[in-house]
This record gives structure tokens, C-alpha cells and sequence, in this order.
């Protein structure tokens, strides 16, 4: 298998890790703090493991990625548990639009008109989102995927940031973060079977395990075909939850979610087809 094909794989692979995340964090009768701290724990040991020849920079710029991640990866168990996993991924997801923002500003990268019309399309897929539920851990919930997704378009931003250093340090260093920050929630916990597989499940495959595929098979695979098959992650998230638990999102949060997906992929291939054109012009 060349190289080429062995990413693809690894992306496949590395989303449908991803994915399984929804499912195994409402899995979880844990304080949603406890679960992102204990995730993050065993996940840096992972991930710290696979790059242990690489030295971390600790510079300002890694530890505001680690900030960022952190935020992501807390904000996102949080809103996991308090409104459906659809809401969550598919929220979270929004963060290509919010870096398009912020490159222009921390990157000096123009913001197009192509990029005005997805951030004005994935805007009005989101309204969507509270139209089926308007309960206050529900509408909690939904903010807080949302500020998933901007904390995570920091992070790509900061991650573009340091792509001549070593930016798998922002990752470690990000669960580190969010597993001192849970420590206030560890008290109490019950130690199941089931509890204790599923943050096992977590933090090694789901986390880990996802996080390392996805860094080497990013280097030997174009944007279009990045965003394109890590779309399988918001698409079997709710499968996954709805299939063990029952959980089906509401229509309106189903429309929203094609009109956000749609919208993505739609930009990405955009682009890919003006950079094709381009190089066939030269």
C-alpha cells in the first residue's frame, strides 16, 4: 500500500474513532468534568508516547494552543452530556467558519467573499439547533458545542501557527491542562465495569489512538480530502449514540447539521477546484 493510500485510511480510521466518542462519554455516570479530565490523562500518555522523540517548545504560542484545546476538548464532554450528541458534534464543527475569521485577524490571511457566504450559510444552520429543544441544559448544552467549535478554530489557528515546530505539543500539553482542572471532580466517582472500559475506550482509541492517526495522515493528504472524510465523524456520532441508546436528535437539528456539513464541503471543494484550475493555467 503507498503512502497515499495508507493516509486515507488512517483518516478513515481516525474518524470513525473520533465518532465513537458521543456514545461512549454519555456511556459514562461521571461528573462531565471527570470524564474529560480522566479522557485527557490517558490520552497524553498515548500521545506522548508515540511522540516521545519530539521536545516540547513551551512557548507562549503552544501553551495558548494547549488553552485552546483544553477548552475544546472540556466544553465538549460538557455539552455531550447535557444535549444530544448531534448537537454537540455537529455545533462543534462549526469551527471551520470561526477560522476563517480568526485567520485573517491572527493570521493576516484575506477573508473571501466564498468565505463570507459559508460562514453566513453554516450561521443559519446553526439557528436551527434551537429550535428542538429550548430546555435550559439543553440550551446550555448547545452554547456550549459552540464554544467548542470556536475554541477549536483557536486551536487550528494556533496549530498553523507552529506547523515548523512541534505542534503535537499544544495536544499534550492541552490534556494535561484539562485533566489538572477536573482533579476538583474526581471525588466520588463509581468505579464500574462499564465506567471504567468506556473512559479506558476514551482516552486510548477514541482520543489517543485517533489523534496520532490523524497527525501522520495529514501531512500526505490535500485539505478537500481532509475535511471529506473526517465528515464521517459528525455523520456516525449520533448513529453510534442512536443505535446503543436511543437517542435521536430533533428534525430541526438534522436539517441544521446538512446545512453546516453541506456548506463545508461544499468551500473545501471550491477551493480545491480554483487551486486545480490554477496549476493547470501555469
Amino acid at each position: 500500500m503507498d503512502e497515499h493510500k495508507k493516509a486515507v485510511l488512517f483518516l478513515v480510521l481516525a474518524a470513525v474513532l473520533w465518532s465513537m466518542g458521543g456514545v461512549l462519554i454519555k456511556l459514562i455516570d461521571w461528573n462531565p468534568m471527570a470524564i474529560a479530565g480522566l479522557r485527557g490523562a490517558i490520552a497524553a500518555i498515548v500521545i506522548g508516547a508515540a511522540f516521545r522523540p519530539q521536545r516540547l517548545a513551551f512557548s507562549r504560542v503552544q501553551w495558548t494552543g494547549a488553552a485552546a484545546y483544553c477548552s475544546t476538548v472540556c466544553c465538549f464532554v460538557v455539552a455531550t452530556k447535557l444535549t444530544t450528541a448531534a448537537n454537540a458534534i455537529l455545533l462543534q464543527y462549526t469551527a471551520p467558519v470561526f477560522v476563517a475569521l480568526l485567520g485573517g485577524w491572527l493570521l493576516g490571511e484575506k477573508t473571501t467573499s466564498r468565505d463570507w457566504c459559508t460562514i453566513g450559510t453554516v450561521l443559519t444552520g446553526m439557528v436551527f439547533f434551537f429550535f428542538d429543544q429550548i430546555a435550559g441544559g439543553a440550551m446550555l448544552g448547545n452554547l456550549l458545542a459552540i464554544a467548542a467549535g470556536i475554541s477549536f478554530a483557536v486551536f487550528i489557528v494556533i496549530m498553523r501557527m507552529q506547523k515548523d515546530g512541534a505542534p503535537y505539543g499544544s495536544v499534550l500539553l492541552g490534556n494535561i491542562l484539562a485533566f489538572l482542572i477536573s482533579l476538583p471532580f474526581l471525588g466520588g466517582l463509581a468505579v464500574t465495569a462499564q465506567n471504567l472500559t468506556a473512559i479506558f475506550l476514551l482516552g486510548v482509541f477514541q482520543l489517543g489512538l485517533g489523534y496520532v492517526l490523524y497527525s501522520w495522515a495529514i501531512r500526505q493528504v490535500n485539505a478537500l480530502q481532509a475535511v471529506l472524510i473526517t465528515t464521517i465523524e459528525p455523520i456516525l456520532n449520533p448513529v453510534w449514540v442512536f443505535v446503543l441508546l436511543g437517542e435521536l436528535p430533533g428534525k430541526y437539528a438534522l436539517l441544521g447539521g446538512l446545512i453546516v456539513i453541506s456548506a463545508i464541503i461544499v468551500r473545501y471543494y471550491l477551493d480545491s477546484v480554483r487551486t486545480l484550475k490554477r496549476g493547470v493555467s501555469v
